[in-house]
């Protein structure tokens, strides 16, 4: 038998459950687009409280992740698509593994 959730499991189960149904709206109502338009406002709601609150490396962690995806984005286009498929794979392992909080 499995025992009732705590109020913090419940508060992290809702968020969970509200961050997926948000992206789902966001993708129903204006496709992909919109997906990744909610996507990045919530990074960059994340990333303010995380420099309010003094948390070294945010910029430079976020610009590092933006050069990843360009320099995937330009090697795609030369023909070389492994770092692009190699993003994607681990980007979606991570994902999996570790789904959103707070």
């Amino acid at each position: 038998m499995n025992r009732p959730l705590s109020s913090a499991e419940r508060s992290a189960e809702q968020r969970q459950n509200w961050l997926k149904e948000e992206a789902r709206k966001a993708r129903e109502s204006r496709g992909e687009a919109g997906q990744m338009e909610f996507w990045l406002r919530l990074a960059r709601s994340r990333m303010a409280k995380d420099v309010k609150a003094n948390q070294p490396g945010v910029y430079a962690g976020f610009a590092l992740v933006c050069r990843l995806f360009i320099t995937a984005l330009d090697q795609r286009v030369e023909g070389n698509e492994r770092i692009w498929n190699d993003l994607l794979q681990y980007a979606e392992q991570v994902v999996a593994k570790h789904p959103p909080r707070n």
